[in-house]
């Protein structure tokens, strides 16, 4: 039966175990982990910031090429937690070895350290790999790098147990990939990534004050530029506050063992 979460002692050895086997599992994926974001990042440039920033002067005070950079970051960041966490957790529950994992000497909290740190490292390494290649493009610079890097790992984190949850409760291939690309790829474009939402009506500014990847955004954009939709402090709330609503699902899971367990 496996441990409860209240026990003291920490495998660290199963927590390396898996770990280290999500991150082998994308290592054998190594070209289409890395290599796909700097094509389709470059792309970004060419068709964004070429045709279309050459038409506009500067956003929030930067060029428009540096000032998608950010957005960028978080998109690539968003997908990438959601499908690596998803799929990690997904494929035991599809081949049936989901039930050696809950039967090891592993309690519930190691599991998800486990799976949703190596998502999370994955993430993180993608968005590093995406500004390394935007910055051959545009000059970009960072004002507030501490806040860049909690907003980076706390985002990838925070995604990547969304995705812990997307997989636990996917039936299919099918719902698996529902969430991503129905509800936070879209939110994604409507959030800011591409555009300020000073720019909108004032009506639709209104409405995407109701996005919530407008505030991870506008919180890491403004890590880099130190001009944002809205406050910083405010964004940094509603990513604490959406890491607590995941972390208290994750538990809830575990707790009822709902679809682990049948």
């Amino acid at each position: 039966m496996n441990p409860p979460i209240s026990r003291i002692a920490f495998n660290r050895h199963g927590v390396w175990a898996i770990y280290k086997f999500e991150i082998a599992r994308s290592l054998r994926t190594l070209v289409q982990s890395l290599v796909t974001p700097v094509i389709t990042t470059s792309l970004y440039f060419v068709v964004f910031g070429a045709a279309i920033g050459s038409r506009l002067s500067t956003a929030g005070g930067v060029s428009y090429g540096a000032f998608i950079v950010p957005g960028l970051i978080m998109l690539a960041l968003f997908t990438e937690s959601l499908s690596n966490a998803s799929f990690g957790i997904y494929f035991p529950k599809f081949t049936g070895t989901i039930y050696e994992l809950l039967s090891a000497p592993v309690s519930y909290v190691e599991i998800v350290i486990g799976y949703v740190g190596a998502a999370s490292t994955k993430s993180v390494v993608l968005g590093l790999t995406i500004l390394t290649t935007a910055s051959l493009f545009v000059p970009i610079r960072i004002l507030h790098p501490a806040w860049m890097i909690a907003f980076l790992l706390l985002t990838a984190f925070t995604f990547s147990l969304f995705g812990f949850i997307i997989g636990i409760w996917a039936k299919g291939f099918e719902q698996l990939q529902f969430i991503p690309m129905l509800i936070i790829t879209p939110l994604t474009f409507l959030g800011g990534a591409f555009y300020s939402i000073d720019m909108l009506p004032p009506a639709w500014r209104t409405f995407s004050l109701f996005n919530p990847i407008v505030y991870l955004i506008s919180g890491f954009r403004w890590s880099f530029y130190g001009t944002a939709d809205v406050s910083v402090g405010l964004s940094m709330s509603m990513t604490m506050g959406f890491l607590v609503v995941c972390l208290s699902v994750v538990a809830w899971v575990f707790k009822t063992g709902f679809r682990l367990k049948n």
